[in-house]
C-alpha cells in the first residue's frame, strides 16, 4: 500500500467577524456565558456573496502560492462540506471551474464535521488504486447560510472557513500512519437541518418553522462527541502502533472546548500538545482540522517528523482520526 501525505495546505476565513459581545445585541447571551461554555469568543461570517465553492477556491490558491504547487498536477477534487452552493451539482464542480482544472474527477462529501477525515481516506484509496497522483481534499462550511440567529443555543456556537491540503503519495517516512472512520445514523435526529432535502422538500411551512436551519439536542451531543472521539483516536492510535505519549500535537475537531478538554484527558494528552484555535474560528465543521493544520504550519508549529494524531465527530453520527507523520 502507498502512503499519502500532505504536501501543502491552505485555508481561508472570510473578513467579517462576529463577536460575542456582538451576538449579545442579537439574542439573550453574554460573553461571559459563552467562552465558559465553549471557548468561543468570535466567529468568521461569510458575506451574502460569498458562498462555501468561494471560500474553497480561496483557500486552494493561498496552499498552491505558499507550498509552489502546480494546480495542473491536481488530479482529484474532494469537498467536504454540508453547507454546498447547490443540492447538484457538487461544490468541489465550482472550484474545479474557477480554478480551470477541465475533466479531473470532483465531488462532495457529506460527513458534516469529519469531512475532512473522510476525505482523506477517500484520497488515500484513490491513490491506492487509480493512476492518479494528486489530489486536492477540502473542507469547510459557510454555517451562517443554515444558523437560526433567534437561537441562542446554536447560533453562538458556529463560524464559516474553509480548509485544504493537497496530499500524494509519499517516499519518505512521512504520511498517515494509520486512518480510522465510522458512522451510526441511530442518532440522526440528535443534530441535524430537517428541511430541504427529499425527505421533507421547502415549502412555506418548513421556511416559516425555520427547518432549514441547525437543530441540536446539545446535551446528547456532547455525551456521545466525547466517547466517540475518544474511540476513533484509540483505534487510529492502535493501527498505527503508536501511543499517546509519542504525539506531538492532538488536533481535534472545534466543537466545544469542553469536549476537547475533556478528549484529551481520556487519551492522557497534556494540554500543552492540544492545538485550540476555536476561540478564533467557532465551530466551523468540516473546516476545523484542515484550518487548524494550516495555521499551524504556517506558524511554524509542524516539524519534519512530528507524530499528530487529529480527531473528529460530527452529524450522523460520523467520526474519524488520523495517526500522521508530518
Amino acid at each position: 500500500m502507498k502512503r499519502i501525505k500532505i504536501i501543502g495546505t491552505g485555508s481561508y476565513l472570510p473578513e467579517k467577524v462576529l463577536t460575542n459581545d456582538d451576538l449579545t445585541k442579537m439574542v439573550d447571551t453574554s460573553d461571559e456565558w459563552i467562552t465558559q461554555r465553549t471557548g468561543i469568543k468570535e466567529r468568521h461570517i461569510a458575506s451574502q456573496e460569498e458562498a462555501t465553492s468561494d471560500l474553497g477556491v480561496k483557500a486552494a490558491r493561498r496552499c498552491f502560492e505558499t507550498f509552489d504547487i502546480d494546480p495542473k498536477s491536481i488530479d482529484c477534487i474532494i469537498f467536504g462540506t454540508v453547507t454546498p452552493d447547490k443540492l447538484f451539482p457538487s461544490t468541489a464542480i465550482y472550484v474545479q471551474k474557477a480554478l480551470n482544472l477541465p475533466n479531473i474527477p470532483a465531488f462532495d462529501i457529506s460527513a458534516a464535521c469529519s469531512g475532512f477525515i473522510y476525505g482523506l481516506a477517500i484520497a488515500n484509496g484513490i491513490i491506492n488504486s487509480t493512476s492518479m497522483k494528486r489530489a486536492l481534499v477540502l473542507g469547510g462550511e459557510t454555517l451562517s447560510k443554515v444558523t437560526n440567529w433567534n437561537d441562542r443555543s446554536t447560533c453562538v456556537l458556529f463560524g464559516d472557513g474553509v480548509g485544504c491540503a493537497v496530499v500524494e503519495e509519499s517516499h519518505d517516512q512521512s504520511g498517515l500512519l494509520s486512518i480510522y472512520i465510522g458512522a451510526d445514523g441511530n442518532m440522526e435526529n440528535l443534530l441535524h437541518q430537517p428541511a430541504g432535502g427529499s425527505r421533507n422538500p421547502a415549502t412555506f411551512e418548513t421556511v416559516e418553522k425555520k427547518l432549514h436551519t441547525i437543530h441540536m439536542e446539545g446535551n446528547e451531543v456532547y455525551k456521545y462527541a466525547v466517547n466517540t472521539m475518544q474511540m476513533a483516536a484509540e483505534k487510529a492510535l492502535s493501527m498505527a502502533n503508536i501511543s499517546s505519549e509519542d504525539i506531538k500535537w492532538f488536533v481535534p475537531h472545534q466543537a466545544n472546548i469542553r469536549i476537547i478538554d475533556t478528549t484529551a484527558k481520556y487519551l492522557k494528552v497534556p494540554k500543552e500538545k492540544v492545538f485550540v484555535n476555536i476561540d478564533k474560528t467557532a465551530n466551523t465543521s468540516a473546516g476545523s482540522i484542515p484550518i487548524a493544520l494550516d495555521q499551524m504550519n504556517r506558524d511554524g508549529l509542524l516539524k519534519k517528523g512530528d507524530i499528530i494524531l487529529i480527531d473528529a465527530f460530527g452529524a450522523g453520527f460520523t467520526w474519524g482520526a488520523s495517526v500522521i507523520r508530518w
